[in-house]
């Protein structure tokens, strides 16, 4: 991923990204794009030729050195004339240029305040929607089944969301059925298993039948790696433990209040089990599966249609801020944006612990796992493969699923791959792929075999 301009603070984006006027990812950036600047005037077209003949520069030129030194030996000008002979910047430029004005600049996005929604929430005060011509207001929400509601509603515009959220609007299931996008993935792993410390002898799964667990919502990564964790160590998590959904804002006060033995929630609310003296952490999500995805970026089909160009300006602005976040360097500074009450409302230490990914895990040990929680946009429609079988496996759809239509209709790889290429990053050119969960290998051309493959599924 490409790093993109961050306008929180001068002061920190110099310390940040080690350019000489601070607004740059790099010394080699700031001197490409005040090169070409020179050459753009001050025209809307040259100007949008600009942003077209730099996301090329940087395509050519993946490494500063490179960058630096063919614009050194040609000059702007004559840099800009050899591009053109590689690229078609003018036809480029007036695509680029003939996108229309946004048709809504003032919009409201819901979020829970959870680590997981870290750039829906720091776009704002980083500046990254201002950067894209938007006035975002980001609300601060209880619930999922709120932020559903209301974003069902048009209160908010797009929403955070958990990301089989999306997918069982679409489908119908636990409302009435409204066409759904999740153009972006907000983050992958990030979530652990926290239990009481009561059960800090506990270790092994197979001694927790009769424990009552908590996770943020039925429709959630949550639920499935829970249920998927637990069922591979034989207990059946209808049947010999009791799962609730319970606002991740709430985990760590029933856990305190000795009404729930553990959790499988977001973060910062297994840290903060652990900061409060009240818990600790089992197990973190990734070692569930690597790489899985968490919350995301979602809005009403209608929202992506009726408005292409507001749309594409706030996944634009998304994309971006997922790309500064996915950079260990900025987390601490991330960590300070987002703390604030009106957002995440903890304490920073707790929040650096999460996205640098070095921690205390209640037990007295400090691990380091700088992969605890990273963000990455592309949403793997393979990923809403896997969701539609656990789904199925639990008894929350039932009869036929088309696997293939919905994921395209709900995952929007093509856009966001679109976008993230004239942003100047390389976006996958699949958009599926093979992981694996708990030693299994997931298949998404096979999902009904592998849905057949489980021995402890809800009866059908």
């Amino acid at each position: 991923m490409s790093t993109f301009d961050n306008p929180f603070d001068a002061k920190r984006r110099l310390k940040a990204a080690g350019c000489s006027c601070g607004q740059h990812a790099s010394q080699a950036d700031h001197d490409a794009q005040s090169a070409l600047q020179t050459v753009a005037a001050e025209s809307d077209e040259k100007r949008y030729q600009h942003v077209v003949a730099s996301a090329v520069m940087r395509q050519l030129f993946p490494q500063d050195a490179g960058r630096r030194a063919f614009l050194k030996a040609l000059g702007a000008s004559t840099a800009l004339a050899a591009l053109s002979q590689f690229f078609p910047i003018q036809s480029a430029t007036e695509v680029f240029a003939a996108a229309g004005p946004v048709e809504k600049k003032d919009l409201k996005v819901g979020f829970i305040p959870i680590t997981c929604a870290t750039p829906i929430i720091m776009a704002k005060p980083m500046g990254f929607y201002e950067k894209h011509g938007l006035n975002v207001e980001v609300i601060k929400t209880a619930g999922w089944a709120v932020i559903r509601d209301k974003t069902i509603n048009k209160e908010y515009d797009a929403a955070h969301m958990l990301s089989p959220m999306p997918i069982a609007i679409s489908m119908g299931a636990g409302s009435n059925p409204i066409p759904y996008t999740m153009p972006a993935v907000e983050n992958i792993n990030g979530q652990a298993i926290t239990l009481a410390m009561k059960h800090k002898d506990k270790r092994d799964p197979k001694s927790w039948k009769g424990f009552k667990f908590a996770v943020p919502f039925d429709y959630s990564m949550h639920n499935y790696l829970l249920r998927y964790y637990l069922a591979e160590h034989g207990i059946d998590p209808d049947q010999d433990v009791q799962i609730r959904a319970v606002p991740p804002p709430e985990m760590v006060a029933n856990l305190r209040a000795d009404n729930i033995d553990g959790f499988l929630g977001p973060d910062p609310m297994n840290q903060r089990a652990v900061f409060d003296g009240v818990g600790f952490i089992h197990i973190l999500s990734k070692e569930i599966w690597d790489g899985h995805p968490c919350c995301a970026f979602a809005a009403s089909k209608e929202f992506v249609t009726g408005m292409p160009n507001t749309y594409a300006a706030l996944l634009k602005s998304i994309i971006d801020a997922t790309a500064f976040a996915h950079k260990p360097e900025n987390r601490k500074q991330i960590a300070e944006a987002v703390a604030p009450a009106n957002y995440i409302n903890q304490p920073v230490t707790v929040l650096e612990q999460i996205l640098t990914g070095t921690y205390a895990d209640g037990l007295g040990n400090v691990k380091t796992d700088p992969n605890r929680v990273d963000f990455d946009p592309f949403p793997w429609q393979s990923f809403a493969v896997w969701i539609m079988t656990q789904m199925k496996r639990w008894g929350q759809v039932k009869g036929d699923v088309d696997y293939k239509g919905i994921s395209e209709q709900v995952f929007l790889a093509t856009d966001t791959a679109k976008l993230m290429a004239e942003m100047g990053m390389t976006p996958p050119k699949a958009t599926t792929k093979t992981f694996v969960v708990m030693g299994k290998t997931f298949d998404p051309s096979k999902p009904e075999e592998y849905l057949a493959s489980f021995k402890i599924k809800k009866a059908s």
